[in-house]
């Protein structure tokens, strides 16, 4: 058994945690990008609803009540641009974030145009990530 008792106040070094921790939505479609995402933002210790597509995004947000979204652009079935429209009309003023590999100017201008808050192109680097979340 591995009983040695720590010493009183010793703590595990931790990463410097942001101010509060948020519920975030993750609306991204790859697998990959999915795990990649929850585990930067988990680490960050926030919390992550994920929806596979802009339709689920959707219906997440009718039930959760979230802090910040986390939108790809490219999903299946309706994309980053149209959920977010379909957001912003509903009256919602979450800061969303657009997710895509292709970064042209006139992607990022779309996506302001929608009614995005901020941009990171993919794939995403953690300090990127974190530096937007707190930004915002």
């Amino acid at each position: 058994g591995n009983n040695v008792a720590k010493p009183p106040g010793a703590r595990p070094v931790e990463i410097p945690q942001p101010a509060k921790s948020l519920r975030i939505l993750l609306a991204e479609d790859n697998p990959v990008n999915q795990k990649l995402a929850i585990r930067l933002l988990e680490k960050r210790g926030h919390s992550v609803l994920v929806a596979g597509d802009g339709q689920e995004a959707l219906a997440l947000l009718e039930t959760h009540a979230v802090d910040l979204i986390l939108m790809d652009l490219q999903m299946p079935k309706m994309n980053g641009i149209e959920a977010t429209k379909a957001i912003r009309n509903g009256g919602a003023r979450t800061p969303i974030v657009a997710m895509t590999a292709c970064a042209m100017a006139s992607d990022r201008q779309h996506c302001l145009d929608a009614g995005m808050d901020g941009y990171l192109s993919k794939p995403v680097r953690a300090a990127e990530l974190y530096e937007t979340i707190d930004k915002l």
